[in-house]
């Protein structure tokens, strides 16, 4: 059927899908990949059929949605989202299905579908999503100190100030779980991934920006502290709610807040006196309560009533916390300049964009080759909006913050593949 088309007469709204297909990394596109979007659990019921193109991606969908005022309460008992399922197939790889890829009314999801070459079985790679923690059923966080403990001198190594490491540990369960699987996934892909988990993308801009930079500080304290490392474990962090966030591997991620975290990833939340990150817990605020924690429905409330995204946390965890923003950022090759590189901008940072971008275009040939002289010219923004279209950042045609360390972080997994071959 004609893409675009809406199926479900019982939807009047719509929400949009992005499938982008990659060779079990991101860094490698696969083209020409069948990549079928069907209603959940049927298979015949075919909403979109087409073929990935040389970047890996499908064209933008729309499907059907819910009202989006579904997702704006607590109250309603409709299931704020609807759920498709994606089938993706190519010629020297396994297939994959994603079960339960979750649409939101007048929101963009993206869902990477990373296909594993075939080397026996051609049994298909299956990928379930489970509910939004607001729908689902989870049991809530088991309180713990805001401020750990630091280990001695003679323990482990602590870093003076937090660094964002270039990868998380995810255990999938519970600490004590030794079957569970672990999932070393990119800092923040992470990030994205629990907020999508935890947050509705239809929110306030700022509810979203408090709640990214509450997963962003409790994940950092885990970091900085070892804390599960200190206990013997060899992951970062637990998929469990009741211990961390929830995480799910595969799930697809949401435009309005992969935008977010890509601006603020280094951000994290502290209070005077201390050197790390604090331990921000915070519960739905309707099912679990939590006085002394942000709620994610308070925080949407004050989101809706204009309250910044600081003043919502202040809110909730005092006055005197404050932001601060992690200096090293480990896996770069070169940190952000300070200023945004555009249309006229010289010198050796627009060179180490250039540089990068032009490695990267071997893998993703829609990215034009530029010269490498150090002056942004019309073919390096060109370059620019290319890719920023391909990794879901806003098309501007200026390398600014986020677009700089997304470009560092496609480089450096380019250039390691490369080192594969």
């Amino acid at each position: 059927m004609a893409n675009g088309l809406t199926i479900d007469p019982n939807y009047t709204e719509e929400g949009k899908l992005q499938v982008n297909v990659f060779n079990s990394t991101i860094a490698r596109p696969v083209s020409n990949a069948s990549i079928r979007i069907t209603t959940r659990g049927s298979q015949n019921s075919i909403l979109n059929q087409e073929i990935s193109d040389s970047s890996g991606q499908g064209s933008l969908s729309n499907l059907a949605a819910p009202p989006r005022a579904l997702s704006e309460t607590p109250e309603s008992q409709i299931q704020p989202f609807s759920e498709y399922d994606v089938y993706v197939t190519a010629d020297g790889f396994k297939p994959t299905m994603v079960e339960g890829v979750q649409i939101f009314s007048e929101t963009i999801a993206s869902q990477n579908v990373f296909l594993q070459p075939v080397v026996e079985s051609t049994d298909p790679n299956v990928i379930v999503i489970n509910p939004p923690v607001l729908w689902g059923d989870f049991p809530p966080k088991i309180p713990e100190e805001e401020v750990k403990e630091l280990p001695d001198s003679s323990g482990l190594v602590v870093l003076p100030t937090p660094v964002i490491p270039e990868f998380i540990i995810v255990h999938d369960g519970v600490p004590t779980d030794a079957s569970a699987r672990n999932y070393y996934v990119p800092f923040s892909d992470y990030i994205k991934n629990v907020a999508s988990c935890e947050i509705y993308s239809t929110w306030p801009e700022q509810t979203i920006v408090a709640n990214v930079l509450a997963i962003l500080s409790f994940t950092l304290n885990r970091v900085f502290t070892e804390w599960y490392r200190g206990k013997g474990y060899g992951f970062t962090i637990t998929s469990s709610t009741a211990y961390d966030h929830a995480f799910n591997y595969g799930r697809n991620i949401f435009q309005e807040i992969s935008i977010v975290v890509d601006s603020i990833f280094n951000s994290y939340i502290t209070r005077p006196g201390i050197r790390q990150p604090l331990l921000t817990q915070y519960c739905d605020g309707r099912n679990v309560s939590c006085p002394t924690w942000m709620t994610q429905w308070g925080s949407k409330d004050l989101g809706d009533m204009g309250y910044y995204a600081v003043d919502i946390l202040k809110r909730f965890y005092g006055q005197d916390i404050y932001l601060m923003n992690a200096q090293k950022v480990e896996g770069i090759p070169v940190s952000f300049p300070g200023t945004n590189l555009q249309v006229g901008s010289t010198g050796a940072s627009v060179r180490t964009i250039q540089e990068q971008l032009n490695a990267i275009s071997d893998n993703f040939p829609a990215i034009n080759k530029i010269r490498v002289d150090g002056v942004f010219g019309p073919q390096t923004r060109t370059a620019v909006e290319t890719f920023q279209s391909i990794f879901d950042l806003p098309s501007s045609g200026i390398v600014d913050f986020p677009t700089w360390y997304r470009i560092s972080d496609v480089y450096v997994a380019v250039a390691r593949l490369a080192e594969l071959r």
